[in-house]
Formats: C-alpha cells, structure tokens, sequence
C-alpha cells in the first residue's frame, strides 16, 4: 500500500510512503452524501494535529449512489469554498470491486469497531494508521471523525 502510485486532486504523482513517519487517518469521501458534513471535524483534526506529525488524506469515490459525481476541479472548489479543506485530496478512485485501488485493497480486510471487515460500507469510511505504519484501526462511515475512539487512535498512533 505504501508504493501504491495515486495521484493527488492536481494531477501529480505521489505514494503513501511519502506520508509515512505521520499518524494517517485515509478517508474516501464525497461531495453530496449525508456525510459531507464530516469534512468540517476532518479538517479540524488536520487543523489540531498537523504540527505533530498528523494527516488527513481523502480520497474521493463515486461508487457510493453517485455521490462524488464532479470532477477534480469541481472537487476541490466544492472542499475549499464549503469546508476550507487543507489536507491532501487525492484523485478520485474506486475502493470496492475488481477496479478498487491497490490502497484499499490492503485495507479492507481489516475490521471495523462495529465488527465489519471486508468491502467499504459508504462514504467517510476511516481508517487511521498509526505512524510506525503498522497499526491501522478501521471506522465505520458513520462514526464521526471527533469520536473519542478516533481520537485516541490518532493520539496512539502520532510519532514520537
């Protein structure tokens, strides 16, 4: 998963393994779900725990109703006027089925806190990897990126 190629919202080539030594939380995402509202305690976690060696990285998905219809720019205007965004926005990617990216296929065999493993349920699925870049814990879509759970294993998993 950590030399994965994906590319960022901007077209640029980029891997997970030029984020690690951070604590990670890797979300797909999209812009006209129920859940969008997320993205305002996503970027508030980005906000709080950046300096300490923490990341949010999105991951945009329309595999979820269509939810993510847009394109890279109509993304990335939708984030930043909406929910001033700063964390990276990767390019949009399936995380289920036979074209699911090579990120999510590592990820989803593990289980999430209500005791799913497998395919992503829907959008704002999260997964927090701890900095040594061995922990990872799942979350279920509809825990909230400011659940205590979440917190605690971003606070486990920043460096040092």
């Amino acid at each position: 998963m950590w030399d994965a190629p994906i590319k960022t919202l901007q077209g640029e080539d980029t891997k997970l393994g030029d984020y690690k030594g951070k604590a990670l939380l890797l979300v797909n995402v999209a812009s006209e779900c129920g859940q969008t509202p997320q993205y305002t305690a996503l970027e508030a976690l980005q906000q709080h725990y950046e300096d300490q060696g923490f990341s949010v990285i999105g991951f945009p998905c329309n595999q979820f109703g269509g939810q993510e219809p847009g394109s890279a720019e109509d993304i990335e205007t939708f984030c930043t006027t909406n929910y001033d965004v700063t964390f990276p926005l990767m390019e949009k990617i399936d995380v289920n089925g036979s074209g699911a990216h090579d990120i999510y296929r590592e990820l989803t065999p593990l289980t999430d806190n209500t005791g799913h493993s497998g395919d992503i349920q829907w959008n704002f699925e999260k997964f927090v990897v701890a900095a040594d870049g061995e922990t990872i814990t799942r979350f279920s879509p509809k825990t909230t990126p400011n659940d205590d759970a979440v917190i605690t294993a971003i606070e486990d998993g920043l460096p040092g």
